[in-house]
C-alpha cells in the first residue's frame, strides 16, 4: 500500500545523504587547510623578532651614517673653501649694474613656478571629478571571507568537533525533487509546500553529529512533516461511539461507484465484533437497484435493513432508521444516500435536508483512495455542504501514490479515519497516522 509515495520518500533520503556526505569530504579538507593556514600563521609570527632585529640593525647603520655625515660637515677645510666661493659670488654680483625696467631672474622663475603649480592643480582637479572613488564590491567581499574568512573557520570548527552544518543549498535540490514526486503522487499542492516548509525548519541551519547518519536526520523531519497532515483533525472514533448517546446515527456519503454501500456493510461487521448492535437504513432512493445491493449484504451478516420504493424521501427513510433502533434498542443506525456529484446542485440540497431532519451523530465520506486529487477535492465540496466528520478511503490496498491519505485531513480539516483494504467484510482498518507514516518510512527490502 503506497508504495510508490514510499520510494519516492526513500529516494529524497538518499538524495540529501548524498549530498551531505559529498559535503563531509569537502569540509574534511577545508578543515584541513584551516589547520595548515594556522601553523602557517604560528610560523609567521614566531619569524617577527628576527625581523625585528634585521630593521634594529638597519636603523644603527642610518644612524652611524647621519652621524658621520654631520662630521664632514664640520670639517674647517670645507668650510672654508665655500666661504671663498661665496665672497666670490658677492663681488661678482656688485660689479654688475642692475636692469631696472627687466624683471630680475628671481622674479621670473618664480612666475615660472606659480603657472606651473597653477595647471597641476587643474589637472588634478579634473581627474579627481571625472574618477569617483572607487566602491568596494561587497560580493567579493563575501566570497573571499566564505573562502578564508569565518565562514570557512566556522564549518571547519563544526566538522573538526565532529559535526556537520546543513545549509539551503544542500536541500534545495532534493526539495524540489521530493515537491515534484509529492504532486506526482496526487497530494495537493498545499500539502506539499507544508511538507516542504516542515522539512526546511527542522533542517536548515541545524548540525548533525558525524555519528548520526544523514539519513536519520531526513527521516526525523520527514516523519514530522507527513505527520503533520496527515494526523489533522484526528480523534478516537472508538471512544466516541462508546461514550455517545446511543443509538448512535452515522450517515455515509459520496458519489456513486466508490464503494460507499460495502463500506457500510464493513463498517456493520466492526462494529458487532465490539459488541454493538446496528442496522442499516437506505436511504439510496434514486438508483435503481440499490435496495437489492444493500439488502444483500444485509443478509449476509443477519442485519436488520429500514428501506422505502425507488424514489422515496431519503431523509424519510433514515429516520425510520432511527425509530426502529430507538424502538428495539439497536446501538447503531447506519444510513446510506445517492452516490451524489458534487456539482449536482439537487442531490446535494438533498443531503442538507437528511442532515437537518435526522441531525446524524456522525457524517462519514467514502471515495476511493486510487481518485487521487478527484477525492481531495471531492471531500473539500461535501464538508461546505454536509460538514463530515471523517472519510473513509476504499481499495486504499490498490493505491500506490498516497496522495489523498495524505492530502483529505490536511485540506478538510477532517480526519481520515478507516481504509477499505479488500472485497472481504473484515478488510477495513482503523486508520492510525503513526502507523502510516512508520510504513511509509521503513526501509525498502
Amino acid at each position: 500500500m503506497f508504495d510508490g509515495l514510499k520510494k519516492k520518500l526513500n529516494s529524497f533520503r538518499e538524495d540529501v545523504e548524498e549530498t551531505a556526505e559529498e559535503k563531509a569530504e569537502a569540509e574534511g579538507v577545508e578543515a584541513a587547510d584551516a589547520e595548515t593556514d594556522a601553523v602557517d600563521a604560528d610560523a609567521a609570527e614566531t619569524a617577527e623578532p628576527a625581523d625585528a632585529s634585521a630593521e634594529s640593525v638597519a636603523d644603527t647603520e642610518t644612524n652611524d651614517a647621519v652621524e658621520n655625515g654631520a662630521t664632514e660637515t664640520s670639517d674647517p677645510v670645507r668650510t672654508s673653501a665655500r666661504g671663498a666661493e661665496a665672497d666670490t659670488v658677492a663681488e661678482a654680483t656688485e660689479t654688475a649694474e642692475p636692469d631696472e625696467s627687466a624683471p630680475s631672474a628671481q622674479a621670473v622663475a618664480a612666475e615660472a613656478d606659480a603657472a606651473e603649480a597653477d595647471a597641476a592643480e587643474a589637472v588634478a582637479d579634473e581627474t579627481a571629478e571625472s574618477s569617483p572613488e572607487p566602491v568596494p564590491d561587497e560580493s567579493v567581499d563575501e566570497q573571499e571571507e566564505e573562502r578564508s574568512g569565518p565562514g570557512r573557520l566556522k564549518r571547519a570548527a563544526a566538522f573538526a568537533t565532529g559535526r556537520i552544518i546543513i545549509e539551503e543549498e544542500d536541500l534545495e535540490q532534493p526539495l524540489w525533487e521530493l515537491e515534484m514526486a509529492l504532486l506526482q503522487s496526487d497530494v495537493e499542492m498545499g500539502v506539499a509546500e507544508q511538507m516542504l516548509d516542515t522539512i526546511r525548519e527542522k533542517m536548515l541551519g541545524t548540525t548533525r553529529k558525524q555519528v548520526q547518519t544523514t539519513a536519520q536526520l531526513v527521516e526525523e523531519a520527514l516523519h514530522d512533516a507527513l505527520l503533520d497532515v496527515i494526523s489533522v483533525g484526528q480523534f478516537d472514533f472508538d471512544q466516541r461511539i462508546a461514550e455517545a448517546d446511543k443509538p448512535v446515527t452515522i450517515i455515509f456519503t459520496g458519489v456513486n461507484g466508490v464503494g460507499k454501500t460495502t463500506s457500510i456493510a464493513k463498517l456493520s461487521e466492526y462494529f458487532e465484533k465490539q459488541g454493538y448492535s446496528t442496522v442499516l437504513a437506505n436511504g439510496d432512493t434514486y438508483r435503481a437497484g440499490a435496495n437489492e445491493q444493500i439488502r444483500k449484504h444485509a443478509e449476509n451478516l443477519d442485519r436488520k435493513l429500514i428501506a422505502h420504493e425507488q424514489g422515496g424521501d431519503p431523509a424519510a427513510v433514515i429516520y425510520d432508521g432511527v425509530e426502529y433502533a430507538e424502538a428495539h434498542d439497536i446501538d447503531i443506525v447506519l444510513g446510506d444516500t445517492a452516490g451524489r456529484l458534487h456539482t449536482s446542485n439537487d442531490l446535494m440540497a438533498q443531503l442538507e435536508k437528511i442532515d437537518r431532519v435526522v441531525g446524524p451523530d456522525m457524517t462519514l465520506f467514502v471515495d476511493e483512495a486510487v481518485a487521487g486529487q478527484d477525492a481531495v477535492q471531492r471531500a473539500k465540496k461535501f464538508d461546505e455542504t454536509a460538514e463530515i466528520d471523517g472519510a473513509i478511503l476504499t481499495k486504499a490496498d490498490a493505491d500506490s501514490s498516497g496522495g489523498a491519505a495524505i492530502s483529505i485531513a490536511y485540506v478538510t480539516g477532517k480526519p481520515i479515519l478507516f481504509l477499505g483494504t479488500g472485497q472481504e467484510y473484515d478488510d477495513i482498518e482503523r486508520f492510525i497516522p503513526e502507523e502510516l507514516v512508520a510504513s511509509l518510512l521503513e526501509d525498502e527490502e
